[in-house]
């Protein structure tokens, strides 16, 4: 929370979101995109120079990945079949939460678990067709651990869901930066100017 305070901010106000974008001493940026009327994440991406000193390519944390192809070229180039999975992170207010699209297989033949000593989740299927490790870097960068009790999913339209519950400093730290974002002063959407902070 301390580095989030000490980054600059820049926020606007758009289509019903309020945008931030952070710029922090190492020069690393990170944008988040918030419902204004609900206060909930929607997005959350991270950018950072690259070894050149240029400005590398935004990783998305939260929300849903981009596409890998953008350009005029995009149909001539060999894409990824639509029905493969697609695994995204899409939070509550209250829970972290991931969703894979495009996995078929019925409830039971999933299983999701905590690997504490890694500091990641793993997904595992009984027939072996989806495996799939990730972390959850909230709690990596308040040094939380992971709880295999917060953990639960379910299956539906074929789309597994699966809902780790936020930790009570998760939460407390949440309600604080939302009241930080609060005061910061947010652009008119029709002035077009940013406001910084």
């Amino acid at each position: 929370l301390e580095r989030l305070r000490a980054a600059r901010k820049t926020a606007l106000v758009q289509d019903g979101k309020r945008k931030i974008h952070y710029l922090f001493e190492d020069g690393k940026e990170m944008a988040e995109e918030y419902d204004i009327k609900t206060g909930q994440l929607m997005s959350r991406k991270w950018r950072e120079k690259n070894t050149l000193g240029g400005t590398g390519k935004w990783q998305v944390e939260v929300g849903e990945p981009t596409s890998p192809l953008l350009g005029a070229l995009e149909s001539e180039l060999i894409t990824e079949s639509s029905s493969n999975p697609i695994f995204m992170r899409k939070d509550t207010l209250s829970s972290f939460q991931w969703r894979i699209r495009n996995l078929p297989y019925p409830k039971e033949v999933y299983s999701v678990s905590v690997e504490e000593e890694q500091r990641c989740c793993v997904i595992r299927t009984t027939n072996k067709k989806y495996y799939k490790k990730f972390s959850i870097p909230d709690l990596d960068r308040y040094h939380l651990p992971l709880e295999a009790a917060a953990l639960s999913f379910t299956h539906a339209n074929n789309t597994l869901i699966i809902t780790y519950q936020k930790p009570k400093e998760i939460l407390a730290a949440e309600e604080q930066l939302q009241k930080e974002l609060k005061k910061i002063k947010a652009a008119n959407s029709g002035d077009g100017d940013c406001k910084t902070q």
